[in-house]
């Protein structure tokens, strides 16, 4: 609990059994009420394993939906539960959850509704070993999307976000893509519906048992980033018909 918000943790697993528990035992308890995670049909013992941890609250998807699907499954599970502050964190250890109680702090106080852990701020990235193609390919997509979308962001592509309740109860999350590149739809309506953005350094780490797409999907996944930003682009300047994905929640069905 921060201060009368109830704080919420949700981790997007997928074949996380060798990285779960460390990632685990680094979420300040003291500070966050629950944890949810969602296995998205691991072929390993990732379900078993969050269980034997004693994670709050265990999804197991009984076939595989995505990236995206996944965190459907974990915004809407933490909304029922009366979240207030929802923090994503993958369970792979390539972010460490030492950092929040800094999000936490900074959506807690009113500062700003959305918070993103940024590799690229500083020099984490490179200095964790993120694959250079890996980080020429994230600067160039963000400095297209900062254009089309209107924003200034370092980077759109991390996979540790904060999020106020608001946010979730806004944006119509449930609309996007269930593939990796429902988290910059996410940005994108975050964006359309003048919320504003807080950014902190993050350190990252690269490892054999982070995950990571490969350059195929990492090359479909650019195109479908820059897809969405041209369509926010559009749209704002009402060039095509407003996409479903940018109605509030409450109006879709």
């Amino acid at each position: 609990m921060y201060k009368d918000k109830k704080v919420v943790v949700v981790m997007p697993a997928y074949n996380a059994a060798r990285t779960l528990e460390k990632t685990y035992r680094e979420v300040p308890r003291e500070l966050v009420d629950e944890v949810v995670l969602c296995d998205d049909a691991s072929k390993d013992e990732t379900t078993a394993l969050a269980t034997q941890l004693g994670v709050d609250h265990v999804i197991t998807h009984p076939s595989n939906r995505g990236y995206g699907g996944n965190q459907k499954s974990l915004y809407n599970k933490a909304l029922d539960i009366g979240a207030d502050i929802v923090i994503m964190v993958h369970p792979d250890y390539q972010y460490t959850p030492k950092l929040i109680p800094t999000m936490c702090n900074i959506i807690g106080e009113g500062l700003y509704p959305v918070v993103l852990a940024s590799r690229i701020l500083g020099k984490g990235a490179l200095r964790g070993g993120m694959p250079p193609y890996k980080y020429v390919a994230n600067r160039f997509l963000t400095a297209v999307q900062n254009l089309l979308v209107n924003y200034k962001l370092s980077e759109y592509h991390t996979g540790y976000r904060a999020f106020s309740r608001e946010v979730l109860e806004t944006i119509a999350f449930d609309a996007n893509d269930d593939d990796f590149v429902f988290d910059n739809e996410m940005l994108s309506q975050i964006i359309y519906h003048g919320f504003d953005i807080a950014e902190v350094t993050c350190p990252t780490k690269y490892f054999e048992e982070a995950s990571s797409i490969n350059f195929a999907r990492s090359s479909k996944y650019g195109l479908g980033v820059l897809r969405v930003s041209l369509q926010h682009r559009l749209a704002k300047w009402g060039l095509i018909e407003e996409p479903k994905i940018y109605a509030r929640a409450s109006y879709f069905v």
